[in-house]
């Protein structure tokens, strides 16, 4: 595999399993040193564990992305080991509790909003700071096709991945003349983690969300991250400002 990210930076947040876990992997791959941040620590550090099979080097760094204290830490500690900070990938974010929009709680709508919309917000802040100092970087957010439709079941998490996508396009125009290129993936049903807990793993429930796919099947982790380092590389030199879907056709329809 080519090491087109040899010598450069790599922070995934949400980097502990499922498409954040292939990300750092994807990354590392391909010869970037990888910050793995979540709220969760992997107790077996699977995702260290793959990036230094890889290769590469890797770093945990616990971090809830809806905490100011906490986002400034981890980009400061991912610089103070590396020295530098190339291409991120901001995927931390949850599903929230499925229910109608009049049954969502309040606490469940802040819940979400602050960590998928503030919470990469915050991190952009910092990764912004960083990358003007430095003269480039690339920044991709984690979206979703429900950031581009509509959903039922899920209004706090819809909106928050509607806004994401705002939040990335309005950035992209910022700072397009200062070498930033920010773009997001937009997955659409990936067999993740995620999924299971929304489906049960029932497998009649299974169906139906691998009914939603025009390709027939759920996507796997791996291929929302090779988007991702598509992104981030030179190969998408003019490309910033957009919501790529990586869905199967979900969308198409």
């Amino acid at each position: 595999m080519e090491l087109i990210f040899q010598n450069q930076v790599a922070l995934v947040t949400g980097g502990s399993f499922g498409i954040g876990r292939a990300a750092a992997i994807a990354f590392a791959q391909r010869g970037a040193k990888v910050a793995v941040a979540d709220w969760i620590k992997d107790e077996e550090n699977t995702t260290l564990e793959r990036i230094n099979e890889a290769g590469s080097e890797g770093i945990f760094i616990q971090c809830d992305v809806s905490k100011h204290a906490d986002v400034k830490k981890l980009i400061d500690q991912t610089i103070a080991t590396f020295g530098r900070l190339d291409c991120t990938f901001n995927k931390a974010g949850i599903e929230g509790i499925i229910a109608p929009t009049h049954e969502c709680t309040e606490e469940n709508w802040d819940k979400t909003i602050a960590i998928n919309l503030k919470g990469v917000w915050l991190g952009m802040k910092y990764e912004l700071t960083h990358m003007l100092l430095l003269g480039k970087g690339v920044i991709v957010n984690c979206a979703s096709v429900v950031g581009l439709t509509g959903f039922k079941g899920l209004p706090a998490y819809v909106v928050s991945k509607h806004g994401l996508v705002g939040l990335t396009k309005t950035a992209a125009l910022e700072y397009a003349n200062a070498g930033i290129r920010i773009n997001a993936v937009c997955p659409g049903v990936i067999h993740t983690a995620m999924i299971d807990r929304i489906t049960g793993r029932d497998n009649e429930v299974e169906k139906q969300y691998t009914v939603m796919e025009p390709i027939s099947r759920m996507g796997d982790p791996k291929e929302v991250a090779e988007a991702v380092v598509w992104l981030c590389s030179d190969a998408a030199s003019f490309v910033t400002g957009h919501a790529m879907t990586v869905d199967g056709g979900f969308t198409a329809g």
